[in-house]
């Protein structure tokens, strides 16, 4: 009798630890305080006559295969979030570099700069010259594959592979959806927190159903809106919003020469600003199965593996169906 009183007072009691566990804490725009799963090392970078530092974390396997990949995040991620590929990549020999691009993660926010993918991708190629790598595959996931791209298209010789993880930029937004100024985007990242991102996260990267391994990346960008500097993170996303927007790579995928991997979460409807769209362009715009057979067709040496019921995320909600085919092509000839 007592345990059946007891019971649900202590499940009751577990939960809400659990809750209280899972909630954000405040975090300042370097995440001084926000443990990577590995060490970070940081590059003293100048952009547009300003001192920065660019964080990254290099994985060495024990027993190297000589290889290296690259892996690029996205918008609202960090290079934290690949640590089970990382771990999984080091182990099947390869050394893994995850720079944190500058304006996000644990990298430099600067205020005044003009923010191109161009730029990032020069930033990171001189992060990999000071390693000494000469040749990696590139793997970049959302805006880190139109990264991965512009970085491809300008250093097609030291790209020896490219692996595209749901990228945005498979459509061009802006013929379809109306201009947002920088000043729009920086009120509406103004008006972010913890509710609003976590039911974004849930309606659009993983359909409506929720696991506890997410909150991670919901506590990561939460913690930051309660920080008193949180406006630098907010005009900060308002400037990569614009560059995203207004910087298409959709148009040189044909140019890609090296072998390219596209993983496609089937799921995912991620378009940006398609909430002001007129209702018909918006009934089109983020339409995954379509766009990832259209891009696998425009890349030269494309290959396509669609990810049946998988979202934006798939190496954070389905890894073993990422993992697989990822190693598999990596150790392809």
């Amino acid at each position: 009798m007592f345990l059946t009183r007891i019971l649900p007072l202590f499940i009751f009691l577990l939960l809400s630890a659990g809750c209280t566990l899972a909630q954000p804490k405040p975090l300042d725009p370097e995440l001084t305080y926000y443990d990577y799963p590995f060490p970070v090392n940081y590059y003293a970078v100048t952009v547009q006559k300003q001192p920065m530092r660019m964080a990254y974390m290099d994985v060495k396997p024990s027993q190297p295969n000589g290889q290296t990949v690259l892996l690029l995040h996205g918008k609202n991620f960090n290079g934290a979030y690949w640590e089970q590929t990382a771990k999984d990549l080091s182990k099947n020999g390869y050394r893994v570099i995850m720079p944190d691009q500058i304006g996000f993660g644990k990298s430099s926010k600067p205020q005044n700069i003009q923010y191109t993918f161009q730029m990032l991708a020069q930033n990171t190629k001189a992060l990999l010259d000071s390693l000494g790598v000469k040749k990696a595959a590139v793997l970049g996931h959302s805006m880190g594959g139109m990264l991965a791209t512009r970085f491809a298209l300008m250093y097609p010789d030291l790209t020896q592979k490219l692996i595209l993880e749901n990228p945005i930029g498979l459509e061009d937004w802006k013929r379809w959806v109306p201009y947002q100024s920088i000043d729009q985007w920086y009120a509406s990242e103004l008006k972010q927190n913890y509710e609003g991102i976590k039911q974004y996260q849930l309606d659009n990267y993983y359909g409506g159903k929720w696991d506890p391994a997410y909150d991670e990346w919901v506590n990561v960008l939460a913690g930051w809106t309660m920080h008193p500097d949180y406006p630098k993170i907010a005009w900060n996303a308002a400037l990569t919003y614009d560059m995203i927007f207004t910087q298409p790579v959709v148009y040189e995928f044909n140019q890609l020469k090296m072998p390219t991997l596209l993983i496609i979460g089937q799921r995912d409807k991620t378009a940006l600003g398609k909430a002001k769209a007129s209702p018909e362009a918006r009934a089109k715009l983020g339409n995954y199965p379509a766009l990832g057979k259209e891009t696998a067709k425009k890349i030269p040496k494309a290959q396509l593996i669609e990810l049946q019921n998988v979202g934006h995320l798939p190496h954070i909600e389905a890894y073993s169906r990422f993992i697989t085919p990822l190693l598999q092509f990596l150790k392809t000839k």
